[in-house]
């Protein structure tokens, strides 16, 4: 995922694109796909710009190239962010559709093999001893005594 300052890729869209090719041809990283993946307004602003476009790349490179490609980029004044990741865990379906460009509507829960899916642990999912929690308590004793220490 290349972050791309969005006045920049909006003047000259191909020539964002032939520049993001650049850098990866020069890690000799097969290219799969690049599309535009959204212009937004960014949390904060990255070099006074308060926008950006989102390029999504998806190539194939031997794993020792990486960093040359992070290099590139810091090197770069027309590239503001970059984040490589491995599709090594992800399903090939979710891989086909970023390449389709499918919007999907849902982010679907991940479980491995025997696992129930993942979810947030709340307070209640917490396992406190039984002593911990009582042992400071207000309105106790040993809360008391912990008190006057």
């Amino acid at each position: 995922m290349f972050l791309i300052d969005s006045a920049l890729a909006a003047a000259d869209w191909d020539g964002t694109v032939a520049f993001v090719e650049n850098i990866l041809k020069r890690a000799e990283a097969e290219v799969v796909v690049i599309r535009k993946w959204s212009e937004r307004k960014l949390a904060y602003d990255i070099d006074h710009k308060p926008r950006g476009t989102y390029i999504l790349a998806y190539f194939k490179v031997d794993p020792r190239r990486v960093s040359g490609i992070e290099k590139d980029v810091q090197l770069s004044e027309k590239v503001m962010r970059v984040l490589i990741l491995t599709t090594e865990d992800r399903p090939q379906e979710m891989i086909d559709q970023d390449i389709a460009g499918v919007v999907r509507q849902e982010v679907p829960e991940v479980a491995g093999e025997g696992e129930a899916p993942m979810r947030r642990r709340g307070l209640a999912d917490v396992d406190v001893p039984e002593d911990e929690g009582r042992a400071r308590a207000p309105g106790t004793e040993e809360g008391a005594r912990y008190r006057e220490r």
